[in-house]
């Protein structure tokens, strides 16, 4: 018979931070009033997964490997071309790249901080335990005209993002009435469509679905004309793939009188950063996590479940709300790592002995159920896959 402990599960370190965030948006926002752990941890409730120390939960795709100057270094390995490219990265062509105890010998012989400088020059998601978020948690890189919107106005949401973050931000601007489309490449869709299906639906619910072929000058010309016709934009690209896109979201915001652009990275949003790529495991050991535990048990690991991408998608549905209200036109640049720093240093602040306590149960925990949460009710429908490309891009699909 499993224990107490087992069926419930230790409390996720943060989600009283991100709790408070959400108390805040239902206070000052009027959107649903919805639990921190809700957020942070229904992905693992519903996927029943396990806390796995060193090895990220779910499918396992982050692992976190000591170094031969006694670091640790996190490598995400959640996509083919990752592993093609681990033999750049340890300067070991007959490295088999699919043996996991091959790669862990591969971190061991290196250095921590060469690693990292490769890993992120080779656009592979990377962190290392010691280090420091180089960008703010939130900045402003552009402003542009005032809006003034009248009371019923309803915001339009061009959500261009994928994964977690920019998705769940997404959701919760839809949680405070906006009406919000979903884009997505006809080539490359959202990958958690195909990998987790129950969180896509969730964080996608009542979204319209548009789908557009950006290899089409035409079809991303229509996409921009969509996009000077929103309040708000939330995508999650790197510069170069904007550009390859044809947007200047710079330009935008100076152009489109209140038009908020919200940028979700995992290091940045300008400078060097902005080409360094981060998922949400690998952000949270960059923003000061995985330190954090092993100061509280001895040893590093990974805590929660993609935590950055939560906390993130939080942070960002705050900042929006909070522009629209000021009506100011911006680009926002969200750092995913540099958020879950900040979200760590603010509950320490808050209460440290009991954050400390948390990051030891969960430490303690290696092996059990994350916390058993009674999954949120959809409220809305999932759109089928490109169902209203022809309602908001007209030109693109015959009626």
């Amino acid at each position: 018979m499993p224990t107490d402990a087992e069926t419930v599960g230790p409390a996720i370190p943060l989600a009283r931070w991100a709790d408070r965030q959400l108390e805040a948006l239902a206070r000052d926002f009027a959107l649903p009033r919805l639990a921190g752990a809700a957020l942070l941890g229904e992905r693992a409730a519903h996927g029943d997964y396990r806390i796995a120390g060193c090895v990220s939960a779910g499918l396992g795709g982050s692992r976190l490997m000591p170094t031969c100057d006694n670091n640790s270094f996190a490598l995400t390995l959640i996509r083919e071309i990752d592993r093609e490219l681990l033999p750049a990265l340890f300067g070991d062509a007959d490295l088999d790249t699919h043996d996991a105890a091959a790669i862990a010998a591969a971190v061991l012989r290196s250095d921590g901080n060469a690693l990292l400088e490769t890993g992120r020059l080779l656009g592979l998601p990377v962190a290392l335990l010691d280090e420091v978020p180089t960008s703010p948690p939130i900045e402003v890189i552009a402003r542009g005209p005032h809006r003034e919107r009248p009371i019923a106005h309803r915001p339009l949401v061009v959500d261009l993002s994928a994964i977690w973050a920019g998705p769940l931000a997404g959701h919760l601007l839809w949680l405070a009435g906006m009406e919000v489309v979903k884009v997505e490449s006809r080539t490359r869709p959202d990958l958690i469509r195909r990998d987790d299906p129950a969180t896509f639906d969730l964080i996608n619910q009542g979204k319209a679905s548009v789908l557009v072929d950006f290899a089409s000058r035409a079809e991303k010309a229509r996409l921009v004309e969509l996009i000077r016709q929103a309040d708000v934009v939330i995508e999650s690209s790197r510069p170069r793939a904007l550009r390859h896109l044809g947007i200047d979201a710079e330009a935008l915001v100076r152009e489109v009188p209140g038009l908020v652009w919200l940028s979700v990275t995992g290091h940045g949003a300008q400078g060097n950063p902005a080409d360094w790529v981060g998922i949400g495991n690998d952000c949270g050991v960059a923003g000061g996590l995985s330190r954090a535990l092993a100061e509280a048990i001895g040893k590093p690991g990974y805590v929660g479940d993609a935590i950055a991408d939560p906390l993130t998608g939080i942070t960002g549905a705050r900042e929006v709300l909070k522009a629209l209200h000021e009506g100011e036109a911006r680009r926002i640049g969200l750092s995913m790592s540099a958020i879950t720093a900040m979200a760590l240093d603010e509950e320490q602040a808050f209460d440290a002995e009991l954050l400390n306590a948390e990051l030891r149960a969960w430490g303690e925990s290696i092996g059990h159920r994350f916390p058993a949460l009674e999954r949120r009710a959809m409220t809305a429908p999932v759109s089928p896959i490109g169902a209203d490309t022809a309602r908001y891009l007209s030109e693109l699909t015959p009626c």
